[in-house]
Order: C-alpha cells, then sequence, then structure tokens
C-alpha cells in the first residue's frame, strides 16, 4: 500500500507543472534545461559567497554558472526563482545505515532513503553493506529509484567473522571482488587478524574505516593507516595507559567510557597530531553521545517532532537501549559530562593539527532519525567550537576530496552533479539556516518543499498508532 501511495504522489507531483516549484522526482527529464536564477551561491570552493548568479543545470549536472546579466535561460527552461535565496552543495551523511527489503517489500528502504533526502542529504556513505546495497547502486545509476548517492562499505568484518588471518585474508579478497567501496572495521577482531586484514587491503586495493577493536588500540591503528576512523572510536581508551586498563580488568566499556577518569588530557595532542601524520579521516558522530547517553528522559524523546517518521517498534527499541544505557550500575551524569568535554577536546585538537573532517550523525540510530539527525551533529560540532565554515566543509567538499572526487560532488562549480539546497538564510552567518530549506535537488532532480512535505506527511501516516 506505502509502495501505491508513494507512486501515486509522484504520478500527481509531476502533473503540476508550476515554474518556481516544479518537481521532477518523478522524471529525470521532465525539462532539458532547469536554471536557477538570480541566487546567492557559497560553492564550497574556497570562493566565497558569489552573489547575483544564474545555473543552467542539465542532464543532473551544472552546466553553467555566471552571473546572471552573463546567462541567457534557453526557452522551455523550468526556471526556480532564487532572488534573495542562498544555494548551497547537498550534504553528505558520512555514517549513514540502509536497511534492506524484508520479505521483497523495500517500503523501508524507500523511505529511509527519502528522510535522507527530505533534509538535504544527497549523498550517504553507508556503514553496514550487504549484497542488496550493491543492487541499490545499480538501481541509482539507472534511475530507477529516488536516492542519494551511496557508497557502500562490506558487510561487517569483526571477532566473529574474521577470527583468524587467513578468515581476514579470505573476506578482504572477496569482498574486493564483489565491489563494495571500502571495508567495514567492528569490534573484536584479534590482532593478527587485524593485522593480515590491513595488509591484504592494501595489496588488493580496498580502504577500511570504522571502529578500533580494542586488542588493536588507537595508536596502531593509526600506523595501519584507516580510511576513516568514525566515532572518535579508541581516542577515549588511547588517553589511558595498559596499566589503567587491567584495574578495569580490561573492561573498557561503551568507547571507552569506562576509562574516562584514567584519561591523560596531554595525549590529546600526541593523538591528534599522530591522526594528521597518518592520513586519517575523522567521523566523530558526536550526536551518537549527545542523544543516546545523555540523561535526557528517554520518553520526552521519543516524542521529539522528527520521531513521527519512525515505527513505532524502533521508538520503543530506541527508549530502552537509552534507559539501559543511562540505568547502568556505573552510569553517572558527571562522568558522562566529562567524556563529552573529552571528545569535544580531542575534535577541537584534531581539526587545530589539520585533520580532515567527515560530516556523521550515525542514523538512523538511537534517536537519530535518517536526515534529522545532522541537525543535531552540527550542532555537537559548534559546541566543540567549531566554526560554521569548517562544519558546512565537513559535510560537503571533504567528502568529495575523501573519496578522490573533487570536481564532482560537494561543491557547486560547472560540471558538478546537481546536488543542491534552495535556503532562505545564510548558513555561513546562522547555522541554522542550513535547514531553511526550499527544495533540495538530487542529481538534477527538483523536489520543492511542497513535495517533500507532503511525502514525510505520507511516511508519518503510516506509523501512526
Amino acid at each position: 500500500m506505502r509502495g501505491f501511495l508513494f507512486c501515486l504522489l509522484l504520478l500527481l507531483a509531476g502533473s503540476c507543472s508550476v515554474p518556481d516549484s516544479q518537481n521532477m522526482a518523478d522524471d529525470p527529464n521532465a525539462a532539458s534545461t532547469v536554471a536557477i536564477t538570480n541566487v546567492n551561491v557559497l560553492p564550497m570552493t574556497g570562493a566565497g559567497m558569489l552573489n547575483g548568479q544564474t545555473l543552467l543545470i542539465k542532464n543532473g549536472k551544472i552546466e553553467r554558472m555566471a552571473p546572471s546579466d552573463e546567462v541567457d535561460v534557453p526557452a522551455g527552461s523550468t526556471q526556480i526563482n532564487g532572488t534573495g535565496k542562498f544555494l548551497m552543495p547537498g550534504l553528505a551523511e558520512m555514517h549513514a545505515h540502509i536497511p534492506t527489503p524484508q520479505e521483497g517489500d523495500d517500503s523501508l528502504v524507500r523511505e529511509t532513503l527519502f528522510l535522507y533526502l527530505s533534509r538535504g542529504v544527497t549523498t550517504i556513505r553507508g556503514m553496514l553493506g550487504a549484497p542488496y546495497h550493491l543492487e541499490l547502486k545499480e538501481m541509482i545509476a539507472a534511475d530507477s529509484i529516488l536516492s542519494p548517492r551511496v557508497f557502500t562499505s562490506s558487510p561487517s568484518l569483526n571477532g566473529n567473522t574474521v577470527p583468524t588471518p587467513e578468515e581476514a585474508r579470505k573476506l578482504v579478497t572477496q569482498y574486493q571482488k564483489d565491489g563494495y567501496d571500502f571495508l567495514k572495521i567492528h569490534p573484536g577482531i584479534p590482532l593478527d587478524a587485524f593485522d593480515e586484514m590491513a595488509k591484504t587491503a592494501r595489496e588488493v586495493g580496498i580502504t577500511f574505516s570504522g571502529h578500533v577493536p580494542q586488542p588493536v588500540g588507537i595508536r596502531h591503528a593509526l600506523d595501519a593507516q584507516y580510511a576513516s576512523i568514525d566515532h572518535l572510536d579508541g581516542y577515549i581508551s588511547g588517553l589511558a595507559t595498559e596499566a589503567d586498563w587491567a584495574q578495569l580488568d580490561n573492561n573498557i566499556g561503551f568507547f571507552g567510557y569506562n576509562t574516562v577518569p584514567y584519561a591523560r588530557e596531554p595525549e590529546i595532542e600526541v593523538l591528534a597530531k599522530q591522526t594528521k601524520d597518518r592520513g586519517v579521516w575523522i567521523v566523530s558522530t558526536q550526536s551518537l553521545f549527545t542523544r543516546w547517553f545523555s540523561p535526557d528522559d528517554p520518553a520526552a524523546m521519543a516524542n521529539e517532532p522528527e520521531m513521527k517518521y519512525m515505527s513505532g517498534r524502533t521508538r520503543y527499541q530506541w527508549r530502552q537501549s537509552k534507559q539501559n544505557a543511562i540505568g547502568a550500575d556505573n552510569y553517572t551524569e558527571e562522568q558522562w559530562k566529562k567524556m563529552i568535554d573529552l571528545r569535544q577536546q580531542l575534535l577541537r585538537a584534531l581539526h587545530e593539527n589539520g585533520v580532515p573532517l567527515l560530516l556523521g550523525s550515525d542514523a538512523p540510530q538511537v534517536f537519530n532519525v535518517p536526515g534529522f539527525s545532522l541537525e543535531h551533529e552540527m550542532d555537537a560540532m559548534k559546541d566543540a567550537g567549531l566554526s560554521n565554515e569548517v562544519i558546512l566543509m565537513s559535510g560537503t567538499a571533504n567528502p568529495a576530496r575523501f573519496f578522490h572526487m573533487e570536481g564532482q560532488f560537494g561543491t557547486i562549480q560547472e560540471g558538478a552533479s546537481a546536488d543542491l539546497l534552495l535556503l532562505t538564510g545564510n548558513p555561513l552567518e546562522d547555522l541554522s539556516q542550513t535547514w531553511a530549506q526550499e527544495g533540495v535537488m538530487v542529481r538534477g532532480r527538483w523536489l520543492s518543499r511542497e513535495y517533500i512535505d507532503e511525502r514525510l506527511a505520507e511516511i508519518a501516516a503510516t506509523h501512526v498508532e
């Protein structure tokens, strides 16, 4: 039923042709050229704000961008009036999760992908891959599904799947042949298996990202040259010594929570410099910790406005997960605050030492709704002392650099993919303006505010209980 309603909504949207808000979600070739006229452009190329620009978009790419008085808009073009508005590149969620179809039903997949798009996320890096996600990438390339651009990890490499060096070599080789974009590392991998994984990955030409297994530790992980370390995993526990770990019977806790009282803060600068020297990128997922592990009331969080887009079962599971976390015997608000303080110090030091940052929130995850969670992530990065420009860069140009695809997405320039957000205010001056979106363009497809709101209402209606 949800699939039928979605198709019906797309057809209705496509039957309405209003010049300022034409919706092309159902047909990427609805107009030969789309013109966004007289708009202020934040290109994220280092060029600063470009005022009064007109963009011509054709075949999903920015064909021309110049001052409006220098651009002739072709007759018959679909025109979007940008007067007084601001245009920035679409966002990348660099720690995302994508569901898989259940018994042939892909409605949850489509819902999740749309939730990302509804908040301007036009690129996602899936962090727990499955064979279906390789099929999904083919569907996206064929324009047969409305979706952000997707990069996908392999299935999880962890203590169960790669308990030995032999298994590590076997799976790394297989996943590279299968076509996954990178390997996903989870906890539990023994040191010898990890080293074989890293060695084989270099040999076959595939990168790896994710968690830092406790037997590996942050310093050895950095030396192995992860593409990215996510969650700042290993950093908090790395501020304590092995002798401190021994006092805890090696129970360092979730992301090093138990080691917080032992943290040696001068080591923050040491780890930041090593991270820079080894060329490792960081996806901090600060909101995972400010949302999941904060002392805030789970029942109140379950009633936040964006929660209506999640099922009742998911909201219940999230409440239980958060309650279990903050109800643990060793949980205190004071230690949580100290952990957040250490993470903020780490994030600042990493940035100040030139470590490149990537925007990622870990969604869907406990009280992190796809798309919506990036607002919480940006706020948490701001709380850590990062500037608006650095935060915006982490979700636009930096992801393209990370994937060695500069100029192809993440910036507004001729030849780049037309992944764009039309805003009512300037996000460089006020970061919250990132969410004042009048429309989203994904690879040349324009999703108007009206269309997005209608589709969100449909998703919410499926979860009314």
